[in-house]
Formats: C-alpha cells, structure tokens, sequence
C-alpha cells in the first residue's frame, strides 16, 4: 500500500474515532456512578471565572472526561485483557489472577506499620481495659495463599506474627492461619466466605474460653450475583460469587444499637443494603457495613453465656464472624478505629472488664496509619 494513502487512512480512522465519541459522549447521559469500581463518577464541573483562570476547570474537567468517556468499561476490560492474556503481564496494577481466583498484591512487609500497629493495641489496653483478658488475631490476606506459591511477592507472614506478638505483652496471640483456605474466600472479593469459618470461630471461641457456648447450626441462605472489590479492580469478565449469609434464632432475634445513630435495628443482616440500592457492596449485609462503634445484644443469652460480654476492634472481617460468635455472649460490641479516634471511646463504650478481642486483616496491620 502506497505509504501517503495508509497515514490518510490511519488519519481518517483517527479521526473518525475521536469524533464518534465526542458525539456519544454528546448524546448519552452522564453516569453518577460505577458499580464495578464501586466509586463515584465525576461529573461536570462548573466553570466560573475563578475555576478557569486557577486552573481547577481543567483539572476537574479531565476527570469528569476520563469518567464519563462512552464505554468506558468496554475499554477497562479491553486494557486487563491484552495486559494479562496478550502481553502475559504478571497483574494489572497490583491485581493478579490465581488457581481461577483474583488476588491483589500486598508487599514488601512494612515493619513501621506492625510496631504502630502493636503500640495502639498495648496503649488501648493500658487505658481503657487494663484487668481484662485480652487476645489478639489475624486474619491473612488472600494472598497468603496465592502469592508465593504463584510466583508473586509476598508479605514475610510470619515476621509480621513475631513482631506483633514480640510487642504486644499482655495480649494473647490466637492463631488463625491453618483453619483458613484460598478457597474460603469470595473469588472476586477480599473478604472471607461466612460459612466457611466454622474452624476459625471455633478457634476464637475456644482460646477466648467459650467453647462450652458455641454452637453450629444455622441456615442458608443465598444472595446470587455478589462482584467483589476485585472484580472491578480485575476489569474482567469473571462470574460472581453468591454471598451465603448464615441464620439462626439467635441472630435473628438480636439487636443491634449503632452508637453514631442511636437507631436499634432486629436481626445482624441488614438485607435492605443489597434490595435498596443504598450500597453498592453486597457484603454490606454484614451488620449494614462500615461503622464506628456496634452494639450487638443477644436476648437468647443461656447458661455462661448470659454473664459474658465481648469488645470486638475490627475492620471489615469482624461483621461476618461476629455472629458466629453470639451464642457465646450477652453482649458484642464491635469497635472500628478506623472510623473514630480511640480517645472519643468512652463516650460511646463503657469499659468494665469484658472480655477484648483485636481482630485485624493482616493488610490493616500493614497499613496500620488507618488506626485512629
């Protein structure tokens, strides 16, 4: 092909293309917001005279651009493709695939973090619950599973266990690590699957001393068509995962007192989070999601148990083994620092010798700046 007619040709496919999008991006409606990505989108900025001059407008606009650019999604997927399966790439901005699931990649091992990590704990300790019995637990990420014998960096697991349990003196490490599998978690999601975790309540129950209390008999039930974190982040098309949520008359007669709002709700499940739009994460059903401080009461309460209270510091792992653990105790109250600073905590917890449990993902204990 002559040379002069192939660029006019790649000049007018160019062209072509620019203009068809501006056109559709013309003639469709802006999206508020993305549900693989579970963000919101940007939208049009307003241009005053100020925004323009300073420079905001253009950068809000390049957003809102980028945002709002028609199939966007198509693009994504298209992009995750050629990176995993074209150019053989090993992740796609720390995403990676594995054994038929998604993982994403944690590493190197921040030091810092943990002893951050392990201080805030003894300093909760020392001032809020000093005569309590207090334990410590983590939960590995999915990549403890996947990465190393994958070929991909991993954390030094077992430094970050030593240096947590070397600096947390007066706390009792419980280790969770060999009642958990690859195949426990959500396959597009970071968090584990709640009726896998026999092994891993029973664990807690037993080093907490409750054993005696624990039971396991709850019903099924599924929630289908649940796309995890990274299944946005993975940009391909991979089937869902089904939620399965774990029912009992126990947590189904329990209530629970959100501090924040003063609202008691019945029952650990908030299912209106997945039937009324009002999250775009699933997992949400899991004691509504995010929140400072919960309280968990327990009426069905028998035996040892009536006489029992548990505080829970977690992150977002706690909301779906907390009621696992009901039939253990009167009362769990389920304390997030991520979300409150410790030093407003007495305000909303009374602190009279519970029994206290520190319950964290090895990624916050690696990021441990989100402790407040």
């Amino acid at each position: 092909m002559n040379p002069k007619l192939k660029n006019r040709i790649l000049c007018a496919l160019f062209a072509l293309v620019t203009a068809g999008g501006f056109l559709l991006h013309l003639l469709l409606p802006d999206k508020a917001l993305s549900v693989p990505e579970r963000r919101k989108l940007a939208q049009m900025p307003e241009a005053t005279l100020a925004s323009v001059l300073g420079g905001k407008f253009t950068a809000a606009f390049d957003d809102y651009a980028l945002d709002q650019f028609p199939a966007r999604d198509a693009f994504r997927t298209l992009k995750a493709v050629v990176q995993y399966y074209v150019l053989r790439q090993k992740d796609n901005n720390g995403i990676f695939l594995a054994e038929g699931n998604i993982g994403k990649l944690e590493y190197p091992l921040s030091e810092s973090s943990v002893l951050r990590a392990a201080e805030k704990f003894v300093s909760l300790k020392a001032q809020y619950f000093p005569d309590s019995r207090v334990f410590l637990a983590l939960v590995p990420d999915k990549s403890y599973f996947l990465a190393e014998r994958n070929g991909y960096p991993a954390l030094d697991y077992e430094k970050m266990v030593t240096l947590l349990s070397e600096n947390t003196e007066g706390i009792e490490y419980i280790d969770l690590f060999d009642t958990l599998s690859a195949d426990k978690y959500y396959t597009t999601d970071a968090h584990w699957r709640q009726e896998c975790l026999h092994d891993t309540a029973m664990r807690l129950a037993e080093k907490l001393g409750v054993s005696g209390s624990f039971t396991w008999d709850y019903e099924e039930n599924a929630l289908e068509d649940f796309y995890g974190v990274y299944y946005g982040q993975a940009a391909l098309p991979f089937p869902p995962d089904t939620l399965i949520y774990l029912t009992s008359p126990t947590t189904e007669n329990a209530s629970v007192l959100s501090a924040e709002t003063g609202a008691t709700t019945e029952g650990v499940y908030d299912l209106a989070k997945h039937t009324d739009g009002t999250s775009m994460d699933m997992y949400d059903v899991f004691l509504s999601g995010a929140a400072a401080v919960l309280t968990v009461t327990n009426p069905n309460a028998a035996g040892e148990a009536k006489g029992r209270e548990l505080i829970l510091f977690r992150d977002s792992f706690g909301s779906s083994i907390a009621p696992l653990l009901l039939d253990c105790y009167k009362t769990i109250t389920l304390v997030d620092i991520r979300y409150i600073a410790s030093s407003y905590l007495p305000q909303y917890v009374d602190f009279h010798g519970q029994d206290v449990l520190f319950l964290y993902s090895t990624t916050v204990i690696n990021n441990s700046a989100m402790l407040k």
